[in-house]
């Protein structure tokens, strides 16, 4: 007698509106993060108004969605944040397409960044890496390169500690699932832009 075999029940597909509810929920961590170190980020938005209006320059870099968000900080700076305000130096090291292809072909992708910064780096300087691993050997080698030409680092990255929270000067690690880290990096960004917008507003009232 043939005895059936038992059938294994169908797969069900995963509903896309209760993945997004799941991916939403991830927002929360991030945000918790954030506020927890938000004295951090007022602080930074500080120093990045020393050291702009003292005639310092911004280096930031990234690599896929974290080069996007390095772009985002650099153009809030050349551009305007909050209000009207005088310009500042800042930099995207990806954006530069044809030094970075160059570079990347001549000398490997691990180095993209850390020429450039021994291009445009001057002591003084700040450059902001972003990665939500913490582990891209590009930037853990720019960091290498900006520690050797006295440029202090920040680095914003998902759950920290990790190779890239252990080589630069400050950070922000944000405890929350990759993509929702990368989210907080733009929430962390913004932040900064508030406070920096705010004191250089201050400094120029005060006729400094």
């Amino acid at each position: 007698m043939h005895v059936a075999e038992p059938q294994a029940p169908p797969s069900r597909e995963p509903d896309p509106g209760e993945l997004v509810r799941n991916h939403l929920r991830g927002v929360m961590p991030a945000l918790q993060s954030l506020f927890a170190q938000s004295d951090h980020l007022a602080q930074w938005g500080i120093e990045l108004a020393d050291r702009l209006m003292a005639g310092h320059r911004v280096l930031a870099a990234g690599n896929g969605g974290s080069a996007a968000e390095a772009q985002h900080l650099t153009a809030e700076l050349v551009g305007r944040f909050d209000g009207e305000r005088e310009p500042f130096s800042a930099i995207s090291l990806h954006a530069e397409t044809s030094a970075v292809t160059a570079i990347a072909n001549d000398y490997g992708f691990d180095q993209m960044f850390a020429r450039q910064v021994r291009a445009h780096g001057r002591r003084g300087d700040i450059l902001v890496l972003l990665s939500t691993s913490g582990k891209s050997p590009n930037l853990l080698h720019a960091a290498a390169a900006a520690r050797d030409a006295g440029i202090t680092t920040w680095a914003l990255t998902g759950t920290g500690p990790n190779p890239l929270t252990d080589c630069v000067d400050e950070y922000v690690a944000i405890e929350a699932g990759s993509a929702n880290a990368q989210e907080g990096h733009l929430m962390a960004l913004h932040a900064i832009c508030r406070a920096f917008d705010a004191e250089v507003l201050g400094r120029r009232r005060a006729g400094r």
